[in-house]
């Protein structure tokens, strides 16, 4: 099969991976799970290995290095504000660890009251869930029985009463890969007087973003999941929100001065970026960001198309296989599927000890969605609940979920396919394998499936 290059000139790290296999054999490894983390770009491994003789501390020392360092994490804010189309006159970004803290931040900066609503919908990872809880109502758009919701559905939202203070919504669904219409939902929202923060985790390594342009008030991503995984996210937030107030996080470098009695706290964007801050894990995902807006975005959007048709295709042709959320739309290469018969622990691990393909199983950080998508009764919910509570995960429902990154390859989609089938029609082989103890699957050593070349974590380097 054909493959588009996307940034030939600068693949993935780790990219010709050789893992070996149950059969005695070895085989490349064929990464489907990007919409958990993404490895880094060659060209951001390479900025990274360049700043490093010159790391040094932040605005904190007259030193030639921290001059330099400085200067580059100030200029990866820069990156991050055009890569997102923010205005610096209007808008900051903070570097936090990830989508999870920034959004956190977000909801305690915003001041919201116990009484505030707060609008999401039930398409949201736990990131986008749980920190507006703690400080707020939630109000729940609910989907429809592909996963989905439409715009009147969240204006419907808008205009109950009270009148939400924030609206909080994914930029792309991390179980289906499905795209909102988020100029439309913003633009309702803004109409409103209400707020709007975008959970872009998904959405910034797979499609332009013009804040301005869609009406966002603040917008949170990670560099784990857009090839720069060096620890660190974005928070992109009016300078208005920071210019008061005291920030979540409290210590050095938050303050212009401190005493027993009193604390003066600095400006933004420093007074919420407390402590020594990854100055690495900056440069990375400024690299990132500059990467994928140099590159264009032509190129990788036809990619992801080719890998979206021929996902839909390869996983209509497995029997008994069931796709989860909407098969048509916008949507990103992302598909979670369940296959009658196998649970999902075991089929996730199948196909890595099979056929060295990496997907990711559970829930995916999406519990209520995931209840929705698998049409699960409040009875089996209750008893989901009583199970994670509980020692044994593998009673826990669940589906697996394969998702692309820019350099997938048309015939990465089609060895899953291939996997599947053979999977499907092999049941045989699941007595070879046995429960870890942590919720998923192993080989255990019987029924002629065993490695005779030692497991992955053997074959890799420092074990």
């Amino acid at each position: 099969m054909p493959t588009v290059p996307v940034v030939p000139e600068s693949p993935l790290v780790g990219g010709d991976v050789v893992v070996p296999v149950l059969d005695g054999g070895r085989r490349r490894y064929v990464d489907l799970d990007a919409a958990a983390t993404t490895s880094a770009s060659a060209r951001v491994a390479a900025a990274v290995q360049e700043f490093l003789p010159w790391y040094s501390s932040v605005h904190r020392g007259a030193g030639a290095k921290s001059q330099v360092a400085s200067a580059r994490y100030e200029q990866a804010r820069a990156a991050l504000l055009a890569f997102v189309g923010a205005d610096p006159a209007t808008h900051v970004v903070l570097f936090p660890r990830n989508t999870t803290e920034a959004l956190n931040t977000l909801a305690f900066r915003l001041d919201l009251r116990p009484d505030d609503v707060v609008l999401t919908t039930a398409v949201e990872h736990h990131a986008n869930l749980l920190p507006w809880r703690r400080h707020a109502r939630l109000r729940v758009v609910d989907v429809d029985a592909r996963g989905t919701f439409t715009v009147e559905d969240v204006v419907a939202g808008l205009d109950r009463r009270p009148t939400p203070r924030v609206l909080a919504v994914t930029g792309a669904s991390n179980v289906t890969g499905w795209v909102p219409d988020l100029a439309a939902i913003a633009a309702a929202a803004r109409a409103r007087g209400v707020f709007v923060a975008v959970d872009a985790a998904q959405l910034a390594p797979h499609r332009p973003i013009d804040l301005g342009a869609l009406g966002v008030d603040a917008l949170a991503l990670s560099g784990h999941k857009a090839y720069a995984p060096f620890g660190t996210g974005a928070l992109v937030v009016p300078r208005r929100l920071l210019a008061h107030g005291e920030p979540m996080l409290v210590g050095g470098g938050a303050v212009k001065a401190v005493s027993f009695d009193d604390v003066v706290w600095a400006d933004a964007p420093d007074r919420d970026e407390a402590g020594s801050p990854n100055v690495l894990g900056a440069v990375a995902l400024a690299a990132a960001a500059d990467e994928l807006r140099a590159g264009g975005w032509t190129g990788l959007l036809a990619h992801e198309r080719a890998l979206v048709a021929a996902l839909d295709a390869e996983l209509a042709s497995v029997p008994g296989l069931q796709r989860l959320g909407p098969g048509s739309g916008d949507r990103l290469p992302v598909a979670a599927f369940t296959l009658a018969g196998v649970p999902h622990a075991l089929l996730a691990a199948r196909l890595s000890a099979e056929f060295a393909i990496g997907v990711r199983n559970g829930c995916f950080c999406a519990h209520p969605y995931m209840a929705r998508l698998l049409a699960l009764t409040e009875q089996e919910v209750t008893r989901f609940h009583r199970d994670a509570r509980g020692a044994d995960r593998h009673l826990l429902p669940g589906a697996v979920r394969a998702s692309a990154n820019r350099a997938t390859r048309l015939e990465d989609v089609a060895a899953l396919g291939a996997a599947l089938r053979e999977i499907a029609a092999t049941p045989e082989r699941a007595g070879g394998y046995a429960p870890d103890g942590h919720g998923g699957y192993a080989p255990d050593g019987h029924g002629g499936y065993a490695p005779r070349h030692g497991s992955p974590v053997a074959a890799a380097p420092g074990w």
